[in-house]
């Protein structure tokens, strides 16, 4: 599978998961395996974790409410809202402790007991965070993508998931249009 994280904020990442949204969808979390391959690349979890079909149930209805919190029409729907919040909720991170070794005191962050769902509170935190920010979520402007990023941009006026896929090659079309018309 091709994993992409160029969505500059983890949920939005996690959106990503769905490809090709504006045409015939792609679907990357096929299953249990590639819901722990993506949770293990995107820095979740240290490899892979054991996961279940219901957790893919999970991150997929969490992914699409994340996407219509993010990009509503309008007004987001209140199940949405709530979809989120309670992920958000379910797996609070485990509070650090102190340990002393050797004489000196060290933080410790002990491991969550269910790390699929510490992720997915991770994401639905960072959602709630994007959401209220002034941070703008834009779909990639390349007729042959549609990810989802976040324009931090000064002037809010990014138009590529990624300068070096989708960017470059919006360029070298307009280019080759360009020369090709004058020849």
């Amino acid at each position: 599978m091709e994993w992409v994280f160029d969505g500059g904020r983890p949920c939005l990442d996690l959106v990503n998961t769905l490809r090709s949204r504006h045409a015939e969808s792609v679907e990357l979390l096929t299953g249990p395996d590639a819901l722990a391959e993506w949770l293990s690349l995107a820095g979740f979890t240290a490899g892979p974790v054991p996961v279940t079909a219901g957790n893919v149930l999970a991150a997929k209805a969490l992914r699409e409410a994340i996407d219509r919190v993010l990009l509503p029409p309008e007004v987001p729907e209140k199940m949405d809202i709530e979809l989120v919040n309670n992920a958000a909720a379910a797996a609070p991170a485990p509070p650090p402790r102190l340990t002393l070794a050797g004489g000196v005191l060290r933080r410790e962050i002990p491991a969550p007991k269910d790390p699929v769902a510490a992720a997915f509170a991770v994401l639905a935190a960072d959602a709630i965070d994007l959401a209220t920010s002034d941070a703008e979520v834009r779909i990639c402007a390349a007729d042959d993508c549609g990810l989802r990023f976040c324009d931090a941009s000064p002037r809010r006026n990014r138009q590529w998931c990624s300068m070096a896929r989708c960017g470059n090659r919006a360029k070298a079309r307009a280019h080759y249009a360009r020369v090709s018309g004058r020849e």
